[in-house]
């Protein structure tokens, strides 16, 4: 595939810009991009469209913790409103290279939980990404209470988490958990303050729930498609 056809726009959905080459990836036993996670995390917005729920981009949780001044993270973290949610998903990535887009090697998710006062940390490589799931906290902790209870909320390494069987599914993973909590946090009656997510993400976090996910994305995104391109001629 060449480049221009590579770089091609698919799909337009919400802020999200998909091109060719996501599908391809999709398609492959690839590394999930920026977009793919970006594109899920907005479906699942849609789906679950709480305003006490914030599933925050890659791009944004990217600069949260590469952000090099510390008195520019106020005015950039202000406008998410962190005080008044009641659950933040943030994907983390291991890219440290500010100049290189859509870098880095692995995903993760870390999950912030107001009524438990609490960071979860689920990496499906055996914590691979705790140092800048870690430094993601300690860059936002202090803005999540509109008192200081929101600077002592703990951070838990979930070393129960599901782990993936290969080296180009963590993106999958991600996606997977981020699903399984909004869901939790929507239908569950929360009687267990001590379990919160965790049994529902490791009773349906399988690998073969995940290895499902890919071809799952890539169908919703071609139905998007359809419906764009029947909405457009019926203009």
């Amino acid at each position: 595939m060449g480049k221009s056809e590579a770089d091609e726009k698919i799909l337009s959905y919400n802020d999200v810009v998909l091109r060719r080459s996501d599908l391809d990836i999709l398609s492959g036993p690839y590394f999930l991009n920026d977009r793919i996670i970006e594109f899920y995390l907005s479906y699942l917005s849609s789906g679950h469209p709480s305003q006490d729920i914030l599933l925050v981009p890659p791009s944004i949780a990217f600069w949260i913790i590469q952000c090099p001044v510390a008195e520019a993270m106020r005015d950039f973290l202000d406008p998410l409103h962190l005080s008044d949610k009641a659950l933040v998903l943030f994907p983390i990535n291991d890219n440290d290279n500010v100049s290189m887009a859509e870098g880095g090697s692995h995903w993760s998710l870390l999950a912030y939980y107001r009524n438990a006062n609490l960071f979860v940390h689920h990496d499906s490589c055996r914590s691979m990404n705790a140092s800048p799931a870690k430094k993601l906290y300690k860059a936002v902790v202090g803005y999540m209470g509109l008192s200081e209870s929101g600077s002592k909320a703990r951070y838990l390494e979930c070393t129960d988490s599901p782990r993936q069987k290969n080296g180009y599914d963590c993106g999958l993973y991600v996606t997977a958990i981020a699903g399984v909590i909004c869901d939790w946090h929507v239908n569950s009656n929360k009687t267990d303050a001590n379990d919160l997510w965790f049994s529902a993400v490791k009773e349906q976090v399988t690998p073969s729930a995940v290895s499902c996910m890919r071809s799952d994305i890539l169908a919703l995104i071609r139905d998007l498609m359809a419906r764009h391109s029947e909405h457009a001629k019926c203009e």
